[in-house]
């Protein structure tokens, strides 16, 4: 099945939005709480929410008396984003390969909920973490919050149905290579073609991941398995590195 090397410029747009409304609030709070653990950032430091997507992470921060700005690629998001009470100050537009901010500009840097691996070719992952690098002043605190990526493997539903806002619609996933992918159909009413949306991310193992961020400057310090910042397990549901630019 082809899927389309840029696939999340068709995906996280309005089908996304209206599909997922409402993501999970008191979790984002727990994920933010986890950084903020880890940082020891004074009042006023700058931080980076690297694909903010519709600001749930954002606002925690900018609470929290951190200065925090959100880049993400997608209009709509931002709008949603831009909407949202607590978040105040800069949304920036901006691919991660090429981050449209001056080098050593932010005090901490936040990736959350697997917005890492998009990318048609590693290389454009090390793209993305060399930009992390470079907008990231040294000795300063990061966090990347990634999948699990042997339990996502091992419990892979193959496919499953659900109704959302009155539409039916089918996720179909499968693993092939170092990726996992996801077809999305969504019905309105049962006849017709659907739209068909995808998704593609490639799967790395925590300690390939590691090296990758050590070998561009991004050192891990401490490896958790979930945003209560358990130690990292085969069955944790995600993979959380700390670290800061080295």
């Amino acid at each position: 099945m082809t899927v389309p090397a840029e696939w999340f410029r068709e995906w996280f747009g309005e089908a996304y939005l209206s599909l997922y409304p409402h993501r999970d609030e008191e979790e984002a709070a727990r994920g933010v709480h986890l950084f903020l653990g880890h940082a020891g950032l004074e009042k006023g430091a700058r931080v980076l929410d690297l694909a903010c997507g519709a600001g749930r992470h954002l606002d925690r921060l900018r609470a929290a008396g951190l200065a925090a700005t959100g880049v993400d690629l997608s209009r709509p998001l931002l709008a949603d984003a831009a909407a949202r009470p607590g978040v105040i100050g800069r949304l920036v537009r901006g691919d991660m390969r090429e981050l449209p901010f001056r080098d050593a500009a932010f005090e901490g840097l936040v990736n959350f909920f697997t917005s890492f691996g998009y990318f048609l070719t590693p290389e454009e992952d090390v793209r993305v973490i060399t930009e992390m690098r470079r907008v990231l002043r040294h000795g300063h605190p990061f966090m990347v919050d990634y999948l699990n990526a042997a339990r996502v493997t091992a419990r892979l539903e193959p496919e499953t149905v659900s109704e959302r806002g009155g539409r039916r619609v089918r996720q179909t996933r499968w693993v092939e290579g170092d990726h996992v992918f996801k077809k999305i159909e969504i019905l309105d009413d049962g006849n017709g073609e659907p739209d068909v949306y995808h998704e593609r991310v490639r799967l790395y193992r925590p300690e390939t991941l590691e090296a990758l961020l050590d070998r561009h400057g991004l050192s891990v310090a401490r490896r958790c398995g979930s945003y209560d910042g358990a130690d990292f397990g085969p069955e944790s549901p995600r993979l959380i590195l700390l670290g800061e630019a080295t």
